[in-house]
């Protein structure tokens, strides 16, 4: 990261989210990105942790079952280093001794870069709430469908799975 400036006002923090799923035992993490204005690093981190409090959460996902949101802290905070405006650097990863197999790695073709990349079904709790499927279902979509898809995912993930042998 570029060293901090008197000039710095924007921070980049990771916040880590985990949503629980009742009734399933796979939880799911999302590691979201934030853009915090502040005068300084302590009341950006401050900010970030505000933020991400504001995440926790209970509901009620889409098939009934409780879902717990919980903020678990930051897994990084760094400074932008400059104007936010187009083509500015935000931030950066340093790596030394990299082999030219394992840069190549690194790169990727335009069709998998994830603007462009197609979305697939995921084999996933179900953490979607059901204020979201209502508003799903206003815009055409039917309940019946992204159930099925659910189920779907869960059959494909429980085909994959070896079978338990059972002593009698």
């Amino acid at each position: 990261m570029a060293s901090l400036s008197i000039k710095s006002r924007w921070y980049l923090a990771d916040l880590v989210i985990e949503h629980i799923i009742q009734g399933d035992p796979r939880n799911v993490v999302h590691i979201n990105l934030h853009l915090i204005e502040a005068k300084s690093p302590q009341e950006a981190y401050t900010k970030a942790l505000a933020l991400g409090r504001r995440s926790n959460r209970v509901y009620t996902n889409m098939e009934g079952a409780k879902v717990r949101v919980v903020f678990r802290g930051l897994r990084d905070l760094v400074v932008v280093d400059g104007a936010l405006e187009d083509g500015e650097e935000l931030a950066y990863t340093e790596r030394i001794g990299v082999s030219k197999a394992k840069l190549r790695e690194m790169l990727k073709k335009k069709g998998k870069l994830g603007v462009f990349a197609p979305r697939m079904p995921r084999d996933v709790p179900n953490y979607m709430p059901e204020s979201i499927m209502r508003k799903l279902e206003g815009a055409g979509i039917s309940r019946e469908d992204v159930l099925k898809q659910a189920i779907t995912r869960k059959k494909r993930r429980d085909k994959s799975r070896p079978a338990k042998s059972r002593a009698k």
